[in-house]
C-alpha cells in the first residue's frame, strides 16, 4: 500500500509518525526491527523476521529517516521485505518462471538493424554481459537483429531456472526486482551476483532510451519516471549489499 504525499489544497493522507525509537534486535526466527520496542509487522499483521543484521539495519534506517509523516512509497526495501514475508514463499515458482521468460526475450539480445551508431552502443554495453552470463552461469543467449523473436537455447533457460531455484526468498525477490527494472534477465543476474551494481546496470539498460533523448529530447514525465527508477536501483544495491554482509 502506498500513500500519496499531500499537496497544496489537499489533505496529506500519509499516516503520522507514531514512534520515536527505532532499534534492531536479534529475535526468534531472525533479526527484528522494533519501533518503540514493538517488533515491526507487515501490513497483513505478520511479524517481520529478517535473515541478517545488515538487512534489519537497512530497514531501520528507512524508518529512522521518516519525518512527521510516514512516506511508505520512499521505503523501497521495507516494502520489498513486506512482500517477501507475505507472499514470496507462496509464489516462488511463478517468480522463477518470470525471470526465465525475460531471458527468452532479453533486452541485451535485441540489436538494432540501424542506425549503425545505436547498434555499436548496444553491442558495447550488452555484448560483454551476454558473454559473462554464458561463461560464468551457462546462460548463453543468442543476439538477434531487429525485433523478431528468436528461440533461446533450452539448456540456457534451464541453467537460469536452476540458479533462481537455489536462491533464498530474499535474494530471489531481489533478482526478480532487478530483472523487472532492467528488462533483462542477464543484467538482473549480473546485479544479483555482484558483477554489476544495479545503478550501473540501469544505465546499461537505457542505451536505446538515451539515444532517443539525444535525438528527440525527453519529456518531463519520462524524466520523472527515470528518476524514480534510479532510486529503485540504488535501493536494490543497498538490498544486496545488506544480504551480502549478513
Amino acid at each position: 500500500m502506498e500513500y500519496a504525499k499531500g499537496v497544496k489544497g489537499e489533505i496529506d493522507q500519509r499516516p503520522k509518525r507514531f514512534y520515536e525509537a527505532v532499534e534492531v534486535v536479534a529475535g526468534e526466527g531472525g533479526w527484528v526491527v522494533t519501533l518503540d520496542g514493538r517488533a515491526l509487522r507487515t501490513p497483513g499483521g505478520k511479524r517481520l523476521a529478517l535473515p541478517g543484521e545488515g538487512l534489519a539495519r537497512l530497514l531501520a534506517d528507512e524508518w529512522r529517516g521518516q519525518g512527521e509523516r510516514i512516506d511508505l512509497a520512499s521505503m523501497f526495501n521495507t516494502r520489498r521485505a513486506y512482500g517477501v514475508s507475505e507472499r514470496t514463499a507462496e509464489v516462488r515458482t511463478s517468480l522463477i518462471e518470470q525471470v526465465v521468460r525475460y531471458a527468452g526475450t532479453d533486452l541485451v539480445c535485441y540489436l538494432a538493424d540501424h542506425p549503425a551508431g545505436l547498434r555499436a552502443r548496444q553491442e558495447a554495453a550488452w555484448g560483454p554481459m551476454r558473454i559473462w552470463a554464458g561463461q560464468e552461469h551457462g546462460v548463453r543467449l543468442a543476439p538477434v537483429s531487429g525485433i523478431l523473436p528468436v528461440n533461446q537455447p533450452v539448456e540456457s533457460l534451464d541453467a537460469l531456472r536452476r540458479h533462481a531455484e537455489a536462491l533464498d526468498d530474499f535474494r530471489l525477490d531481489g533478482l526478480v526486482a532487478s530483472v523487472s527494472l532492467l528488462g533483462s534477465a542477464v543484467l538482473g543476474l549480473a546485479v544479483e551476483r555482484g558483477r554489476l551494481l544495479a545503478a550501473e546496470a540501469f544505465e546499461l539498460s537505457r542505451v536505446d532510451e538515451v539515444y532517443q533523448i539525444e535525438n528527440w529530447g525527453e519529456d518531463a514525465e519520462a524524466a520523472k519516471r527515470t528518476a524514480i527508477q534510479r532510486q529503485e536501483a540504488r535501493a536494490l544495491d543497498a538490498w544486496f549489499g545488506a544480504l551480502n554482509a549478513s
